[in-house]
């Protein structure tokens, strides 16, 4: 008699499951993918359409995120390094799946609400709209990462660490970090356009 062989599980850098992690916000859930891969590199493949982004790993947007400055531009493998040991550290701290706290400080960093400017003849109006869910992904991941880059650049801090204290900070909701912050800023004024 034969025995079944399963393949093996891909683990996200060789060490996290990804079928292990639930999305809490059932709003963002579509467009937060967890497929496995061991690296998370996609070379490119997702870029050429509008939304295929949605299909990206949201540990490889977080990545693209933080190649966004002037000091990591284009290099992918840096990034994916300081992800790498940035999960470290969570796992360290929280003893979670990193990718789980990832997840849940997308879903606290993204702001639900935000503003637009309408025109009434010659006079700018401010008018609050909710945010789509593809936005509040990418704005959530764009504010991580931009939250990353202000406490690490120029600083002695590791971006790494820096990286692991904003997500986690993001993950338990905590207003200090800037993430939260600027969601919470954003949906002020989104309030007060009402």
């Amino acid at each position: 008699m034969s025995e079944e062989v399963s393949a093996p599980a891909r683990l996200l850098f060789n060490r996290w499951d990804t079928s292990e992690v639930t999305i809490r916000d059932p709003g963002i859930a579509r467009y937060v993918n967890l497929n496995s891969m061991m690296v998370p590199h996609s070379c490119g493949r997702l870029t050429r359409q509008e939304f295929h982004k949605a299909n990206m790993l949201i540990v490889e947007r977080l990545i693209n995120q933080l190649m966004r400055t002037e000091v990591n531009t284009g290099k992918k493998q840096l990034a994916i390094r300081i992800v790498r040991d940035a999960f470290e550290i969570v796992h360290q701290k929280t003893k979670k799946n990193p990718i789980e706290v990832l997840c849940d400080a997308v879903a606290n960093a993204g702001p639900r609400e935000e503003t637009v400017r309408l025109k009434y003849g010659g006079i700018n109006v401010p008018k609050s709209v909710d945010t789509a869910p593809m936005r509040r992904v990418n704005t959530a991941v764009g504010l991580i990462a931009a939250g990353v880059y202000s406490a690490s650049h120029k600083k002695k801090k590791p971006v790494a660490n820096a990286l692991a204290e904003e997500l986690i900070a993001a993950a338990n909701g905590d207003v200090k970090c800037y993430s939260v912050a600027k969601r919470e800023e954003r949906e002020r004024v989104a309030k007060s356009a009402r």
